[in-house]
């Protein structure tokens, strides 16, 4: 078990709450979670629907507000930011890729990769990054191409390409296969596990499929908004 919270680590929660007042209505999404997650570590959460798992992952990446309880991002609290800074910070340290790619219809794939290093001002080359990204994923011919003119698998890389432009040392993927088949799932799959091991960027899935979670060195299990259970799986290796 990983019950404790390390400060150090790449994310740390500690007694975390997410709780929906709606008189006389009460839910509690989640309900007193506390986990470290260390920094390069590829960290699976698992659950059925329902579970909380896509709402915690929101609240790791400061898309939503705590209950109670504390998120510290890569050594910063971000539980009581102003959106601003939680914007800023999330620019800086948290690449994120959703099921539903999200990907703007009236931008290129390379203009949809570029945004978010325009938007928080990332030094360096953006463009010529962006470029080696698509060159990564095996979408250099189709830089110019608008998401309508790509397939599910395609546009999923350009969002994944998109996350990572301006290297942060975390990246977040919900469900990040759930609409693909599974050589396209499989492909993202690769490619997400590429940039874990070789850039060592800390990563967290949430996925509902056993067999994609057993690729992380750690799974963490959801029921009824509580961590169910939390293991290392056979595939973790120790540098």
């Amino acid at each position: 078990m990983h019950a404790g919270t390390d400060q150090t680590a790449a994310i740390a929660v500690n007694h975390l709450w997410k709780i929906i007042e709606n008189p006389p209505a009460r839910v509690e999404i989640l309900r007193d979670i506390t986990f470290s997650v260390p920094q390069g570590q590829f960290l699976a959460i698992m659950g059925a629907s329902g579970s909380g798992k896509s709402t915690l992952l929101g609240l790791l990446a400061g898309l939503d507000t705590v209950t109670s309880g504390s998120v510290v991002l890569d050594g910063i609290d971000i539980t009581n930011l102003a959106e601003n800074e939680l914007a800023r910070i999330r620019g800086r340290k948290v690449g994120f890729v959703f099921q539903s790619y999200q990907l703007v219809p009236t931008l290129t794939a390379e203009e949809n990769i570029l945004l978010p290093a325009e938007l928080s001002g990332f030094n360096g080359q953006p463009r010529q990054r962006a470029r080696q990204l698509l060159e990564r994923v095996g979408l250099s011919n189709r830089a110019s191409h608008y998401p309508v003119q790509l397939s599910g698998g395609e546009q999923q890389r350009v969002a994944l390409a998109r996350a990572f432009i301006t290297r942060p040392p975390i990246l977040m993927a919900d469900e990040p296969t759930g609409n693909l088949d599974s050589v396209n799932g499989q492909h993202v799959l690769d490619l997400l596990l590429q940039l874990n091991r070789e850039e060592r960027t800390t990563l967290i899935l949430v996925t509902h499929d056993r067999r994609l979670a057993e690729y992380a060195d750690r799974i963490v299990t959801l029921r009824d908004g509580q961590v169910l259970t939390d293991e290392l799986t056979s595939s973790e290796v120790v540098s």
